[in-house]
């Protein structure tokens, strides 16, 4: 039996409910792969808390369910520790970080919690995406010099394995074209608008399914399906995209009445990221709302489901997707990551 020593860092709706996965899954994973998943530390932004013995992962989790912090734990608990702090003092074998993405503010705190804990030498597995859309190839040099691995799987179509099957099951092939629908709020909101439903409405009913943030700009204007866009780009064609490559639209100019048109002629809006290799080995990216055709495979992607096409040289044209009704897939990609790092 192993002991993998781990970090997490953010314990919002991914983190907490990583913490349930390890109370429910722990027996399971030592059974089938002898490896026991320590949580030694956790983070939040009120504290850290730290014990080298292991901490509760189903205490952390119902303290978070419940409106607290990780920093309220007894003896353990630090009111006001910052989550870097923690990563530099820690023993430790591997970080999880998932605090919020923060693109616009230069990917941080995440993006410094990242280098810390690679300079350390310590394995990496997140699914925030801010990091690796601003220092891909920086992250993944920091990582080799260390002789350590970061993995990301989770930053890109929630818990669809899309950077797994980009990478390791294509193998060979060139992918030419990218076609993917990563972002879920927004085919949640097209879907109600084509059910005839108000913005107002469809944008009620996103935030009560929690699938909306406070903030709608980020997913409504096509910034997320971007940043994903660029990952993907970056991992899967070897191509060192930047966000700013991206011809960026929006769903926000759509009307309710475009979307029931559409159906009604047998055409789905989506918002649509691709990426095409181009003859001198460049890659156009674009990112905007597509009326596609009833017999496209993303067009028959659900309100809650996601998906990706990859075009290739000697693979044809591989097509996956999935059902995402709550954030657990997207959490379980920790896991998945560190079994992958591991066994």
């Amino acid at each position: 039996m192993d002991t993998i020593r781990l970090l997490l860092v953010g314990l919002g709706n991914l983190g907490r409910r990583f913490c349930d996965l390890l109370a429910q899954k722990g027996p399971e994973v030592e059974a089938r792969y002898g490896l026991r998943l320590l949580l030694v530390g956790a983070a939040d932004s009120r504290g850290a808390a730290y014990d080298p013995g292991g901490l509760d992962p189903a205490r952390v989790a119902a303290l978070k369910e419940a409106g607290g912090s990780v920093a309220d734990l007894p003896g353990v608990g630090r009111p006001g520790w910052p989550a870097a702090e923690l990563i530099a003092q820690a023993d430790a074998h591997l970080l999880c970080e998932a605090s919020p993405v923060h693109l616009r503010q230069g990917a941080e705190p995440g993006l410094s919690h990242i280098r810390l804990a690679l300079e350390r030498g310590m394995h990496v597995v997140t699914p925030n995406k801010g990091p690796l859309v601003l220092a891909y190839q920086e992250l993944h040099d920091r990582a080799a010099r260390q002789g350590v691995q970061l993995r990301f799987d989770g930053t890109v179509a929630g818990g669809l394995p899309a950077i797994y099957i980009g990478q390791r099951d294509l193998r060979g092939a060139i992918v030419h074209r990218i076609e993917a629908v990563p972002n879920l709020c927004t085919g949640y909101i097209l879907e109600l608008l084509a059910d005839g439903l108000s913005w107002e409405e469809a944008q009620d009913r996103a935030r009560a399914e929690g699938v909306l943030e406070a903030d709608p700009s980020f997913d409504l204007e096509g910034w997320d399906a971007a940043a994903k866009l660029v990952i993907l780009v970056n991992g899967v064609m070897g191509y060192p995209a930047r966000l700013e490559d991206v011809d960026r639209t929006g769903i926000t100019a759509l009307s309710g009445a475009d979307m029931v048109a559409a159906r009604q002629e047998g055409r789905f809006y989506k918002l649509l990221a691709t990426a095409d290799r181009l003859p001198d080995g460049s890659v156009a990216m674009r990112v905007a709302p597509v009326p596609l055709p009833g017999d496209h495979f993303l067009a028959r992607l659900g309100r809650k489901q996601m998906g990706v096409m990859y075009h290739t040289d000697i693979y044809g044209t591989l097509m996956a997707a999935i059902d995402e009704p709550t954030p657990l897939p997207s959490a379980a990609t920790m896991l998945r990551d560190i079994l992958d790092i591991y066994r």
